[in-house]
Protein backbone atom coordinates (compact mmCIF):
# COMPACT_ATOMS: atom_id res chain seq x y z
CA UNK A 1 0.00 0.00 0.00
CA UNK A 2 1.82 2.99 -1.23
CA UNK A 3 0.67 6.60 0.71
CA UNK A 4 -0.84 9.26 -1.05
CA UNK A 5 1.56 12.69 -0.51
CA UNK A 6 -1.14 14.72 -0.49
CA UNK A 7 -2.21 12.57 2.28
CA UNK A 8 1.63 12.96 4.00
CA UNK A 9 1.08 16.60 3.29
CA UNK A 10 -1.69 17.08 4.62
CA UNK A 11 -1.12 15.63 8.08
CA UNK A 12 2.02 17.89 8.55
CA UNK A 13 0.25 20.56 7.49
CA UNK A 14 -2.68 19.91 10.43
CA UNK A 15 0.68 18.83 13.04
CA UNK A 16 1.70 22.90 11.88
CA UNK A 17 -1.04 24.05 12.24
CA UNK A 18 -2.26 23.14 15.55
CA UNK A 19 1.69 23.28 16.53
CA UNK A 20 1.03 27.15 15.34
CA UNK A 21 -2.42 27.34 17.46
CA UNK A 22 -0.71 26.20 20.54
CA UNK A 23 2.34 28.73 20.02
CA UNK A 24 -0.01 31.93 19.69
CA UNK A 25 -2.59 30.95 22.45
CA UNK A 26 0.63 30.22 24.69
CA UNK A 27 1.90 33.50 23.95
CA UNK A 28 -1.42 35.50 24.24
CA UNK A 29 -2.17 33.35 27.69
CA UNK A 30 1.13 34.68 28.82
CA UNK A 31 0.24 38.34 27.85
CA UNK A 32 -2.60 38.61 29.64
CA UNK A 33 -1.34 36.90 32.78
CA UNK A 34 1.35 39.24 32.83
CA UNK A 35 -0.77 42.73 32.66
CA UNK A 36 0.97 45.53 34.90
CA UNK A 37 -0.10 45.00 38.43
CA UNK A 38 1.26 46.78 41.52
CA UNK A 39 0.78 45.81 44.94
CA UNK A 40 0.61 48.74 48.19
CA UNK A 41 0.46 46.53 51.91
CA UNK A 42 -1.33 48.35 54.24
CA UNK A 43 0.00 47.22 57.39
CA UNK A 44 -0.68 47.42 61.64
CA UNK A 45 2.01 49.98 61.34
CA UNK A 46 -0.51 52.69 60.39
CA UNK A 47 1.63 52.91 56.96
CA UNK A 48 1.47 52.19 53.13
CA UNK A 49 3.89 50.18 52.20
CA UNK A 50 5.64 51.75 50.17
CA UNK A 51 4.36 55.24 50.89
CA UNK A 52 5.98 56.38 47.32
CA UNK A 53 5.31 54.26 44.22
CA UNK A 54 5.52 55.30 40.45
CA UNK A 55 3.85 53.11 38.07
CA UNK A 56 3.01 52.71 34.36
CA UNK A 57 -0.54 53.98 32.84
CA UNK A 58 -2.80 50.88 32.43
CA UNK A 59 -0.76 49.42 36.12
CA UNK A 60 -3.99 48.18 38.15
CA UNK A 61 -2.91 49.24 41.90
CA UNK A 62 -3.67 46.77 44.63
CA UNK A 63 -4.12 47.84 48.37
CA UNK A 64 -3.83 44.30 50.59
CA UNK A 65 -4.76 45.07 54.57
CA UNK A 66 -1.73 42.53 55.49
CA UNK A 67 -2.76 43.09 59.36
CA UNK A 68 -5.81 43.45 61.65
CA UNK A 69 -6.20 46.85 61.69
CA UNK A 70 -9.08 48.40 59.67
CA UNK A 71 -7.85 50.97 56.67
CA UNK A 72 -9.04 52.74 54.13
CA UNK A 73 -7.47 53.90 50.87
CA UNK A 74 -9.29 57.40 49.93
CA UNK A 75 -7.75 60.04 47.27
CA UNK A 76 -7.66 63.56 48.15
CA UNK A 77 -9.86 65.62 45.62
CA UNK A 78 -7.54 68.01 45.19
CA UNK A 79 -4.76 65.86 44.83
CA UNK A 80 -5.09 64.44 41.61
CA UNK A 81 -4.91 65.08 38.05
CA UNK A 82 -8.32 66.79 36.34
CA UNK A 83 -8.73 64.11 33.97
CA UNK A 84 -8.56 61.45 36.41
CA UNK A 85 -11.38 59.41 37.84
CA UNK A 86 -11.39 59.38 41.49
CA UNK A 87 -10.90 56.43 43.82
CA UNK A 88 -11.86 55.58 47.16
CA UNK A 89 -12.42 52.15 49.19
CA UNK A 90 -16.19 51.76 48.68
CA UNK A 91 -16.53 53.20 45.68
CA UNK A 92 -17.18 57.02 46.51
CA UNK A 93 -17.07 59.26 43.92
CA UNK A 94 -16.25 62.21 46.28
CA UNK A 95 -13.50 62.61 49.21
CA UNK A 96 -16.36 64.11 51.67
CA UNK A 97 -18.43 61.05 50.45
CA UNK A 98 -16.19 58.62 51.50
CA UNK A 99 -14.94 60.70 54.88
CA UNK A 100 -19.08 60.99 55.11
CA UNK A 101 -19.32 57.73 55.21
CA UNK A 102 -16.82 55.31 57.25
CA UNK A 103 -16.55 53.07 58.69
CA UNK A 104 -18.21 51.83 55.29
CA UNK A 105 -15.24 51.19 52.28
CA UNK A 106 -13.15 49.79 55.53
CA UNK A 107 -10.47 47.27 54.47
CA UNK A 108 -10.73 44.75 56.99
CA UNK A 109 -7.52 42.41 57.42
CA UNK A 110 -6.81 40.02 54.74
CA UNK A 111 -8.75 42.25 52.23
CA UNK A 112 -7.52 44.53 49.49
CA UNK A 113 -8.62 47.41 47.24
CA UNK A 114 -7.82 47.93 43.55
CA UNK A 115 -8.33 50.53 40.62
CA UNK A 116 -6.29 51.08 37.81
CA UNK A 117 -4.64 54.36 36.88
CA UNK A 118 -5.07 55.77 33.20
CA UNK A 119 -4.09 58.79 33.56
CA UNK A 120 -0.40 60.42 34.20
CA UNK A 121 0.24 62.86 37.04
CA UNK A 122 0.41 62.42 40.77
CA UNK A 123 -2.48 61.01 43.25
CA UNK A 124 -2.42 61.73 46.65
CA UNK A 125 -3.96 59.49 48.91
CA UNK A 126 -4.62 58.37 52.94
CA UNK A 127 -6.17 56.11 55.45
CA UNK A 128 -8.97 57.96 56.44
CA UNK A 129 -9.16 56.78 59.99
CA UNK A 130 -5.24 56.92 60.35
CA UNK A 131 -4.69 60.33 58.40
CA UNK A 132 -3.64 62.20 61.69
CA UNK A 133 -1.28 59.13 62.89
CA UNK A 134 0.40 59.79 58.98
CA UNK A 135 -0.96 57.31 57.35
CA UNK A 136 -0.58 59.12 53.92
CA UNK A 137 1.32 58.16 50.61
CA UNK A 138 2.04 59.37 46.58
CA UNK A 139 1.41 57.40 43.90
CA UNK A 140 3.03 58.75 40.43
CA UNK A 141 1.80 57.46 36.76
CA UNK A 142 4.38 57.87 33.91
CA UNK A 143 4.63 56.19 30.73
CA UNK A 144 8.68 56.89 31.80
CA UNK A 145 8.35 54.39 34.11
CA UNK A 146 7.94 51.38 31.72
CA UNK A 147 6.07 48.23 31.91
CA UNK A 148 5.76 45.59 34.60
CA UNK A 149 4.09 47.39 37.15
CA UNK A 150 7.29 48.31 39.00
CA UNK A 151 8.25 51.78 37.18
CA UNK A 152 11.04 52.83 38.93
CA UNK A 153 10.91 51.44 42.55
CA UNK A 154 13.30 49.07 41.28
CA UNK A 155 12.19 47.45 38.28
CA UNK A 156 11.35 43.90 37.91
CA UNK A 157 9.07 41.27 36.31
CA UNK A 158 5.53 41.80 37.01
CA UNK A 159 3.78 39.33 39.40
CA UNK A 160 1.91 36.88 38.10
CA UNK A 161 -1.45 35.70 40.19
CA UNK A 162 -1.43 32.42 41.07
CA UNK A 163 -5.02 31.61 39.25
CA UNK A 164 -3.05 32.98 35.99
CA UNK A 165 -0.54 30.07 36.60
CA UNK A 166 -2.88 27.85 36.87
CA UNK A 167 -5.11 28.22 34.14
CA UNK A 168 -1.35 28.54 31.73
CA UNK A 169 -0.54 25.26 33.28
CA UNK A 170 -3.56 23.66 32.38
CA UNK A 171 -3.96 25.21 29.11
CA UNK A 172 -0.91 24.13 28.11
CA UNK A 173 -1.21 20.40 29.25
CA UNK A 174 -4.44 20.46 27.30
CA UNK A 175 -2.91 21.72 24.17
CA UNK A 176 -0.39 19.36 24.47
CA UNK A 177 -2.26 16.23 24.80
CA UNK A 178 -4.71 17.17 22.01
CA UNK A 179 -1.66 17.30 20.30
CA UNK A 180 -0.01 13.87 20.77
CA UNK A 181 -3.54 12.34 20.36
CA UNK A 182 -3.87 14.17 17.05
CA UNK A 183 -0.58 12.63 16.13
CA UNK A 184 -1.00 9.45 17.37
CA UNK A 185 -4.34 8.59 15.18
CA UNK A 186 -2.96 10.53 12.56
CA UNK A 187 -0.24 8.34 12.64
CA UNK A 188 -1.15 5.02 13.75
CA UNK A 189 -5.01 5.03 13.32
CA UNK A 190 -7.82 4.82 10.46
CA UNK A 191 -7.52 3.76 6.79
CA UNK A 192 -6.19 6.79 5.03
CA UNK A 193 -6.34 4.86 1.53
CA UNK A 194 -8.59 6.93 -1.22
CA UNK A 195 -10.21 5.15 -4.07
Amino acid sequence: MEEDSSTAVSRRGFLGAAAGTVASSYAAGRAEAQGNQRTIDMTDNLVFDPDEATVAPGTTVVWENVGTVGHSVTAYEDEIPDEAEYFASGGFDSEQAARDAYPEGDVAGGESYQHTFEVEGTYGYFCIPHETAGMVAELTVSADAGGGGEGGDGGGVPAIPESARVIGIVTMAAMVSIIALAYFFLKYGGDYETE
